[in-house]
């Protein structure tokens, strides 16, 4: 049976189920987008976030238009989204690992805020932001040279200073006519940010890394996801099948609570940092 606890911040009593099941455990972590909206950037499906219908990977690949939608609405997020800073919930992760209580992370969320704050071993299953590549060539870019030459190109394109940034970085923005559409500098092929579109497959050597992750660990700690995406599931799915404890941290129901070894209703801030504290 699962035990829930609801509560913020640090009153021991609703972790001590989960630390009796972890201490001594080689741990394996995957996050979601719950871990970095204490550094600002929104959830997909958190309370009050407003309904999206994200763009499609084919989308992308049909039309021209899409695509002058998406870079230009991705690049004015940009700024905001490259600028975040790692929080409490990113930098006990990292001090998980440096102990050898974590032996790696494997996240949902394409910031790269984990490795910001100092994880070594992190599997991005959907990719990260700050990489663009062609779809043709494979050539790979990083973003920012990628954001120099969008501003070069489209001068008349400048971020306001308030933009309602989505999870992956992106805006809304519809007046995109005259936008000219990074290529690649190599074939003149189409350019992507090297991330899983809606619609795209988890590329199979990302998920075979997390894979291996949890098959080494000793037990799984989902924390800021609802689970909703099917990689997260199947992950979840290995470790029940080992039987391994699972102690999931989220504020709100996921799809894997009934599966639970340990469900805290909580931020995951502060309980990443409790969880540090009571392991170390």
């Amino acid at each position: 049976m699962t035990t829930q606890y609801a509560g913020t911040a640090a009153s021991s009593p609703r972790l001590d189920d989960a630390v009796s099941l972890l201490r001594g455990r080689t741990l394996a972590i995957l996050t979601g987008a719950g871990v970095s909206t204490d550094s600002g950037i929104p959830d997909y499906r958190g309370e009050g976030a407003p309904v999206r219908t994200p763009m499609t990977f084919q989308q992308f690949l049909d039309s021209a238009n899409y695509r002058k939608r998406y870079w230009a609405g991705s690049h004015l997020g940009w700024k905001r989204f490259d600028s975040a800073e790692p929080n409490l919930g990113h930098q006990s992760i990292a001090e998980l690992e440096r102990r050898g209580i974590l032996d790696g992370v494997i996240t949902q969320n394409v910031d790269g805020l984990h490795l910001r704050a100092g994880s070594v071993r992190v599997v991005d299953l959907h990719g990260s932001m700050d990489r663009v590549r062609c779809l043709t060539c494979g050539q790979h870019y990083a973003r920012a040279s990628i954001a120099d030459r969008i501003a070069a190109d489209n001068p008349w394109l400048e971020s306001p200073d308030a933009v309602e940034l989505s999870p992956d970085g992106d805006v809304e923005i519809h007046d995109v006519d005259g936008f000219v559409i990074p290529d690649c500098s190599v074939c003149g092929g189409i350019l992507k940010p090297d991330v899983v579109f809606f619609g795209e497959l988890v590329p199979r050597e990302k998920f075979d890394e997390a894979r291996a992750l949890v098959k080494r660990a000793e037990a799984l700690v989902i924390a800021g996801s609802s689970l909703v995406v099917n990689s997260g599931i199947r992950l979840l799915d290995q470790a029940t099948r080992r039987r391994m404890p699972v102690v999931i941290i989220n504020r709100g129901s996921t799809k894997g609570d009934i599966r639970a070894s340990v469900k805290i209703e909580s931020g995951t801030s502060e309980t990443l940092a409790d969880l540090l504290e009571r392991l170390s």
